[in-house]
């Protein structure tokens, strides 16, 4: 069994193993004409079922020929442009490169003495990402999984740093669409149910702040402690983006740790054309940023930023064995002393080699292109009678639904765009997400594929429209 395992002896093995599956993957791009097949959990589960795990093939090329049939015929692709569901994007090739690279060397990023190079150079992205945004000179941060963690570690930050013993005196304001990662970290990190305070938003679906005002000052005058704002730079539903600087203001008079939650909207750090919508996030005391999700990075490659990099020693935890304090004095630079996770991969190669390929432009250039998009399609929805469209995107982001002309009851029309988004999905020729805009069930579009032209999302509104009408033709004649 040795002779799997990757080392001087087996490197032309890997080059062969690895050409292979590359080879099989690139072939698979070059000929998805659909981002799905449309397969069933009940057509594709026995075939999974039927394989016995412990009976290995000992052939790669036998393995890849299997996982043909159980993953690779049938997965979602995200780098077709009629894949307009959720937050996935394609991905740049040097990423790609970068990952092979990681995956490879399997570098740790939690110590030094495990990474080296691999430290020095995710704390210099961490740097730029600082001066990207704008935190000031005593900014740092560390690579994380995802925003999900990245708004735990913040809030943990936050908690650790306000003014009180009891747990159950503090509070977190977030808007009603943040992420709902804010009320599972408040879960997590000990605070009471009614920890997390509702904002309600505006018709742009950005946090009122005169709600929030008035919050603060209910929290204060209840004898209550407000740990934390969590501003959203890209709602997951709407891509809105909250107002930064009044919030900021609200911070700063309440002495409230201010978090901006910008996994969506934190390509226009790169934006060649739109960089003022993130106006005010310089005034953060952390930052939430998922490079997989707008910078064009396969998953996962995410971070926490924080203004005072002494607040990260909220998190840290010395262990004799790995990371003892005098590693301190000595100026031994381990990144476990800044992060949740202990094994940690080297994800920040991935957003490296991107930059030094492509640079911070090219990366905007693309996010920009999928702003525009979203703008042409939100022409193409306000213009069209069969759609009702939530609100003018602020990223890439477009909520709508179907309204028939000859049907007025809400439900009727939300079970045909129920039905619309299932059978789109079941056919593979296209992917849409849906979510609720108040009771009501409506599609969405979230567009991250420069690819995508207006003429995709032309065409797989008239899909929507199709199905739809089929559902109530159906609907009628069963009423009949």
């Amino acid at each position: 069994m040795r002779s799997h395992l990757l080392n001087d002896t087996t490197a032309e093995q890997y080059r062969r193993s690895v050409t292979d599956g590359v080879e099989r993957v690139a072939a698979k791009l070059a000929t998805t004409e659909r981002p799905f097949t449309g397969v069933t959990v009940d057509a594709l589960a026995p075939a999974i079922d039927a394989i016995d795990l412990d009976k290995p093939l000992h052939d790669t090329a036998a393995v890849l020929d299997e996982l043909e049939d159980v993953y690779l015929r049938d997965a979602v692709y995200f780098h077709h442009p009629r894949y307009l569901a959720h937050l996935n994007c394609p991905v740049v090739i040097p990423a790609v490169l970068g990952e092979a690279v990681l995956s490879a060397v399997n570098s740790s990023l939690d110590t030094w003495d495990q990474s080296a190079g691999g430290t020095l150079i995710e704390r210099k992205l961490i740097d730029w990402t600082n001066e990207r945004i704008g935190l000031g000179p005593a900014a740092d941060g560390v690579f994380t999984s995802g925003g999900t963690q990245s708004n735990l570690q913040a809030l943990l930050l936050a908690r650790e740093e306000a003014k009180t013993d009891t747990l159950a005196k503090l509070r977190i304001f977030a808007s009603e669409v943040s992420h709902f990662s804010v009320k599972k970290s408040a879960k997590l990190l000990g605070l009471g149910q009614d920890a997390v305070v509702s904002i309600p938003v505006d018709h742009d679906k950005r946090m009122q702040t005169v709600a929030l005002a008035r919050e603060l000052e209910r929290c204060k005058q209840d004898g209550l402690v407000p740990m934390a704002v969590v501003a959203t730079a890209g709602t997951t539903d709407f891509g809105s983006i909250d107002p930064l600087p009044e919030i900021a203001e609200l911070c700063e008079q309440f002495g409230t740790w201010m978090h901006v939650d910008a996994a969506y909207g934190c390509g226009l750090l790169a934006s060649l054309k739109h960089r003022d919508r993130l106006n005010g996030i310089e005034r953060a005391d952390s930052v939430t940023v998922d490079y997989h999700k707008s910078f064009f990075q396969p998953v996962s490659s995410s971070a926490v930023l924080v203004r005072d990099a002494a607040t990260l020693r909220h998190a840290t935890y010395h262990a004799e064995y790995l990371n003892p304090r005098r590693m301190v004095e000595e100026r031994i630079p381990n990144q476990v002393d800044k992060s949740l996770q202990t094994t940690r991969r080297f994800d920040a190669l991935k957003l490296w080699m991107t930059l030094r390929t492509m640079g911070a432009d090219g990366i905007g250039q693309l996010f920009d292109e999928v702003c525009e998009l979203a703008r042409e399609g939100w022409k193409l929805l306000a213009g069209d009678p069969r759609f009702d469209v939530v609100v003018e995107p602020s990223l890439s982001t477009l909520v709508f639904r179907y309204i028939p002309a000859a049907v007025t009851d809400p439900a009727e029309i939300d079970r045909a765009n129920l039905y619309a988004r299932k059978a789109l999905f079941a056919s593979g020729d296209a992917i849409i997400a849906g979510t609720k805009v108040g009771a009501r069930h409506y599609l969405k579009f979230t567009l991250l594929n420069p690819e995508t032209q207006a003429s995709d999302i032309a065409a797989v509104l008239d899909l929507i429209a199709g199905h739809a009408e089929q559902y109530l033709g159906e609907s009628l004649d069963r009423a009949s």
